[in-house]
């Protein structure tokens, strides 16, 4: 037989409001994204001067080689990201980390073929930066570093399916350039984690600007329904 403990009919128990004896426990980390910019810079600088032909064709294997700890660093980036649970700069990070081990086995085993699957290959990924521009405007800092890849990924691709020189060192050119922007973004980052206050303009609006200029309340606000917290993704 049940035995009615809540007034509310019989074979019915009490239960009680889990919401009030829930704890979420964060570990705070240091922001990964300096890193990750840092080294999108240093590694655009490598493929950049190999395109514009500051670095010989025979020096291939040795860019390559300079480019494959970025497949490391930008990998560890991400994971970070995704702890830190910023899934825009963890997808993002993670791209560029696979971006980068691609082009190196493909350059560094001088595989057959190479330059015109590369040239697929970053038509491939101006098709996914197209679509990470749309989501990571009020994060201005990627959405920078993003929108000057793009030209630069057109511009790989067409100089691997036509072989034409001047496109390939637009590519270069435009390589730099997204170094120069990633350089930027990772300086103001560190500047604003050294100060604890924004040194450098970076932009930020929307849930970007609250996370770092609202206060704590805001940050808690909906977090029973982020990933990691709710029952499934």
């Amino acid at each position: 037989m049940g035995t009615d403990t809540d007034g509310e009919g019989p074979g019915r128990r009490f239960e009680p409001d889990l919401r009030s004896m829930t704890r979420i426990t964060l570990r705070p980390i240091a922001s990964p994204m300096p890193l990750g910019f840092f080294t999108v810079a240093i590694a655009s600088v490598m493929t950049g001067c190999l395109q514009l032909g500051i670095l010989q064709a025979s020096e291939r294997r040795a860019v390559a080689l300079c480019v494959l700890p970025a497949f490391v660093l930008q990998l560890l980036v991400s994971v970070l990201a995704f702890g830190a649970r910023d899934v825009i700069a963890a997808t993002l990070m993670g791209t560029f980390a696979g971006s980068w081990l691609a082009y190196a086995l493909v350059v560094g085993t001088d595989a057959a073929g190479g330059p015109r699957v590369l040239g697929v290959f970053n038509l491939a990924l101006l098709c996914f930066g197209a679509l990470m521009a749309a989501v990571t405007r009020p994060k201005r800092a990627l959405w920078l570093v993003l929108v000057v890849s793009l030209p630069r990924w057109a511009a790989g691709g067409l100089a691997g399916l036509t072989g034409s020189p001047w496109v390939a060192q637009a590519a270069g050119a435009l390589g730099l350039l997204v170094a120069l922007a990633a350089c930027y973004a990772a300086f103001a980052l560190m500047l604003e984690d050294m100060r604890g206050a924004p040194v450098l303009p970076i932009g930020r609006s929307g849930p970007a600007h609250h996370a770092v200029e609202g206060d704590l309340a805001v940050q808690l606000r909906d977090l029973e329904r982020q990933a990691g917290v709710r029952r499934t993704l």
